[in-house]
């Protein structure tokens, strides 16, 4: 019961912090460990909590999608499910010895990621706009890639990416986020299934609780300063890492 509460709880916020800002990966994944879920299983099954939340962001920027520089949407659809599908891939290879040792790193990476975000962009958007194909293929599909693998940042990451390749309409990109994240979300838990490193109770518990919390979270967002939630969320990344490296 108090396992179930916990990962009901950790869902909700989870879901209300990526309608928001982002970061809901930073409770999904280390309630499912501390309930005793193998780490890559927790890893898989926590994505497939979030996976409405992706879609439903992506349905709702519909309208405003637009290919970076370099890439038409054909091509952002195409790499972002090959990216999503070699990083699920990696993962369901991945040894749980392995993975639990690399937790903490990619928490810290993806805290650091959430930390830098505005500066990110900004570097982004005042680098060379503009790029080869080749470049803009192969950045997209390193990006879809670790989104497949792990997905804490990934929005942060392909922000950054778009400026670089010289997209400045922000509701663009914006939409061109949700969109590869839907797609290399939902191939990578369609690979998570077929591996078998899915546990479907927690995760269909959890999606239900992430989509309720998603609606709240959109409903309260104007309410909450940006400052405080965004340092918010960077403490509860510094808290779960140094929580996993204690127990290394």
């Amino acid at each position: 019961m108090l396992d179930t509460a916990l990962l009901l709880a950790a869902a909700f916020v989870a879901g209300a912090l990526n309608a928001v800002a982002g970061g809901g990966s930073f409770l999904t994944l280390p309630a499912l460990v501390f309930t005793g879920v193998p780490p890559v299983v927790a890893n898989a099954t926590g994505t497939v909590a979030l996976l409405p939340g992706y879609m439903a962001s992506a349905w709702g920027f519909r309208q405003d999608m637009a290919a970076p520089p370099g890439l038409s949407l054909r091509a952002v659809v195409v790499l972002a499910l090959l990216g999503g599908s070699l990083g699920a891939a990696l993962l369901l290879v991945t040894p749980d010895a392995t993975f639990k040792k690399i937790i903490p790193w990619l928490l810290l990476a993806a805290t650091a990621l959430f930390a830098f975000g505005p500066q990110l962009r900004q570097w982004a958007g005042a680098g060379q706009h503009g790029s080869s194909a080749f470049k803009a293929g192969l950045g997209m599909l390193l990006v879809a890639g670790y989104g497949g693998y792990f997905n804490g940042g990934l929005g942060i990451l392909l922000l950054a990416l778009f400026g670089l390749l010289g997209q400045t309409q922000l509701n663009a990109m914006n939409g061109m986020k949700n969109l590869v994240s839907a797609l290399l979300t939902a191939i990578a838990v369609a690979i998570y299934a077929a591996g078998g490193i899915v546990q479907w109770p927690q995760a269909l518990l959890m999606m239900l609780a992430a989509t309720l919390g998603g609606y709240a979270g959109a409903r309260v967002a104007r309410q909450l300063p940006a400052g405080a939630l965004r340092w918010g969320i960077v403490t509860t990344g510094l808290v779960m890492a140094a929580m996993f490296f204690y127990q290394q």
